[in-house]
């Protein structure tokens, strides 16, 4: 075994090795870039080097940084985690070359699979199972529309390298084939820097379901079984589970043969992902193979008792496998889940900030958190927003789901948007529930998961208000040093009657005053021309217990600073933010006057010009950011005055891009 390795990525998975690593009494080794400073995985290893500036490109996908602080600290060994330099061959043989292991497959399996085509190609010599499709070398744009043609509609365009979802389009007539085309190869060569593409015909209402894999440099290959990952949006997934709802016995087991005979197509060593796509007739494809270990490994996990990264350490060291095929037993059903900083109300905008409270439930036997964020850590513009991993294990898929949703109630995150509101109703959505989610529900049916704009009963803003109202009073004053002062309560006391106080809540853009008399948990609040009475007021261990208007109640509740967050009956999730009590009434805001950009990026294409009369919602900019492309859209009709960003231009968040004439 080795004594030294060095990780070569960042954040939660570079955390996630570190954890092993100490278990096993391994030394570790981390990189990182400027942004990075004061990451946790650099406060986690035993040393940590820098390499660069903030985007990838300057550090970590600096491969000869990389190995050169591997050289300099001794390291034996790098662990390229996932992304980055995880599945790029050059990096592979470069350690190679330096007399370092590279913690994954040989480089000649990853060129094998690294390219779609290349992999469907070997795959059909293999009798692995494939979709109809075309994944020939000639790229010529009129060729790829003749051979879309042939294939037929509706189909998929992917990107030849990569994955995560960068670089792929569904098409489902021929009129929009081009314009589809270009896009896909624009994204894949900002992702990728290849444009070559693929053709599939488009299976319709899929299921995605893949099979872990490993294989050792003593010819064993086995599989530790399937991970479901059919709750997609946008190609990127967001809910992963095993075992398969969909699977029975003899389908699961056709599969892991046909998993196994990919990885010994290419005489696979390591962690690795065969992913099928499968019909709903129980009919399944070979789509790829990740040549890495994957972000939902966590689920295999816990439900077998394994460690999949010491088993990564063991292999790359030139021990055999652990176990036989026939030694995989799996225990009781696990769910993934990926708590990000974005926002769904605004079409899944990616987040960044500081990130001023992160209440996470506490790990048990039923509940693992992997994370590589803490509370007061800042989630930049530069990586990927993930906040952390939620998993979730119990006896069977009920009780897991279970689980899941009581470890998303005791969530909260306060500093950037998340999606923890979204993944929740996701959890009791009935299609996730009967376990009948497709490849594409959720873009089809979004609108079935997101808060949208319905508001909160006033009951709930009573709620929020009462905790605050008790905040104060326990909040520590200090008054000439006397703690006994009773100038040292917050209670708004006043000779002869209860005092006032203004509780102002911010809440999905709405300012609500409510008028407070009353202290110690007996309130009279008003709204507007709403009374309650409040009685009984305590809050204590994330729950508000209260009599309003004579009804008790209690409601989860987390209360940080300034902000409040409850769930109502429903299960309903509300954020309230404090606001001055007082606020000056100023002009509009004239938010439709410009369009400025959500967030730091570069703009790759710009769609409109100087002079161009547009309708609301027109496209008129797109940009990269956070790994993704961003549609801008007019936020009115009317005519075009200037515009601020040129394709390539990097942009700052708020910048304003395109003003319209007759604004101010």
């Amino acid at each position: 075994m080795f004594d030294r390795i060095l990780i070569a990525n960042r954040g939660e998975i570079a955390c996630r090795v570190i954890r092993t690593c100490r278990r096993l009494g391994i030394r570790t080794v981390a990189v990182y870039s400027s942004a990075d400073a004061d990451a946790q995985h650099v406060r986690l290893a035993d040393e940590a080097w820098p390499i660069g500036g903030p985007r990838p490109a300057e550090s970590y996908l600096r491969g000869d940084a990389i190995i050169e602080v591997a050289l300099r600290t001794g390291a034996q060994a790098i662990h390229p985690g996932y992304g980055f330099l995880s599945e790029n061959t050059d990096f592979a043989r470069a350690c190679a070359e330096a007399g370092i292991a590279f913690i994954g497959p040989r480089p000649e399996s990853i060129d094998a699979m690294g390219s779609k085509a290349a992999a469907k190609a070997l795959m059909e010599r293999h009798a692995v199972p494939l979709v109809p499709g075309y994944h020939g070398a000639d790229q010529d744009p009129a060729h790829l529309a003749v051979q879309a043609d042939r294939t037929g509609y509706p189909l998929m365009i992917k990107a030849a390298s990569g994955g995560g979802g960068k670089g792929m389009r569904i098409v489902r007539e021929a009129a929009g084939f081009a314009e589809a085309l270009a896009s896909a190869q624009r994204e894949a060569a900002n992702a990728f820097g290849d444009t070559r593409v693929i053709l599939e015909r488009y299976v319709e209402h899929p299921r995605h379901i893949e099979f872990q894999v490993f294989g050792d440099t003593h010819g064993n290959v086995i599989h530790l079984n399937e991970r479901e990952c059919s709750a997609q949006r946008r190609y990127q997934k967001v809910l992963e589970e095993t075992p398969s709802p969909f699977l029975d016995d003899a389908r699961r087991a056709r599969m892991g043969e046909a998993a196994v005979a990919a990885a010994r197509a290419v005489d696979y060593v390591g962690a690795g992902t065969v992913e099928f796509i499968v019909a709903q007739d129980g009919e399944f494809f070979f789509m790829e193979m990740n040549t890495r270990l994957q972000v939902e490994h966590p689920v295999t996990e816990e439900t077998l008792g394994l460690d999949l990264v010491e088993w990564q350490l063991r292999v790359a060291a030139g021990e055999a496998l652990p176990l036989a095929q026939s030694d995989i037993r799996a225990v009781g059903h696990a769910i993934e889940v990926r708590l990000y900083a974005e926002d769904p109300e605004a079409n899944f905008l990616p987040g960044s900030g500081r990130l001023l409270s992160l209440d996470l439930p506490a790990p048990s036997a039923h509940v693992r958190l992997d994370g590589g964020v803490i509370a007061g850590d800042t989630v930049t513009i530069f990586y990927d927003p993930m906040i952390a991993k939620l998993i979730v294990h119990d006896r069977d898929r009920t009780q897991a789901l279970e689980r899941l949703r009581e470890a998303l109630a005791q969530t909260e995150i306060v500093g950037p948007k998340s999606n923890v509101a979204f993944l929740e109703r996701l959890a009791r959505h009935p299609v996730v529930i009967e376990g009948r989610i497709d490849t594409g529900y959720l873009d089809r049916h979004l609108e079935e998961f997101l808060v949208g704009d319905a508001p909160p009963a006033d009951v709930d803003r009573f709620a929020a208000a009462t905790a605050m109202l008790l905040q104060d009073e326990t909040a520590p004053q200090v008054v000439a040093g006397d703690p006994h002062s009773p100038w040292a309560n917050a209670d708004a006391w006043r000779i002869g009657h209860r005092g006032r106080r203004v509780i102002a809540l911010l809440e999905g853009g709405r300012r609500h005053e409510i008028d407070a008399h009353g202290h110690g948990g007996d309130y009279v609040l008003r709204l507007g021309e709403h009374t309650c009475m409040v009685a009984g007021a305590r809050f204590g261990d994330g729950m508000l217990s209260a009599r309003f208007d004579g009804r008790s109640r209690r409601i989860p509740m987390a209360v940080h600073g300034g902000h409040v967050r409850l769930h109502d009956a429903e299960e309903h999730r509300w954020t309230f933010e404090r606001a001055p009590a007082f606020a000056w009434a100023g002009e509009a805001s004239g938010g439709a006057r410009h369009l400025a950009a959500p967030m730091p990026g570069r703009i790759v294409l710009v769609r409109a010009s100087v002079g161009d009369t547009v309708e609301e919602g027109q496209e008129l900019l797109v940009m990269e950011a956070m790994k993704m492309e961003l549609a801008l859209k007019a936020p009115r009709a009317g005519t075009i005055e200037s515009i601020s960003a040129a394709q390539g231009d990097f942009v700052d968040a708020d910048a304003i891009l395109v003003r319209f004439a007759g604004a101010a």
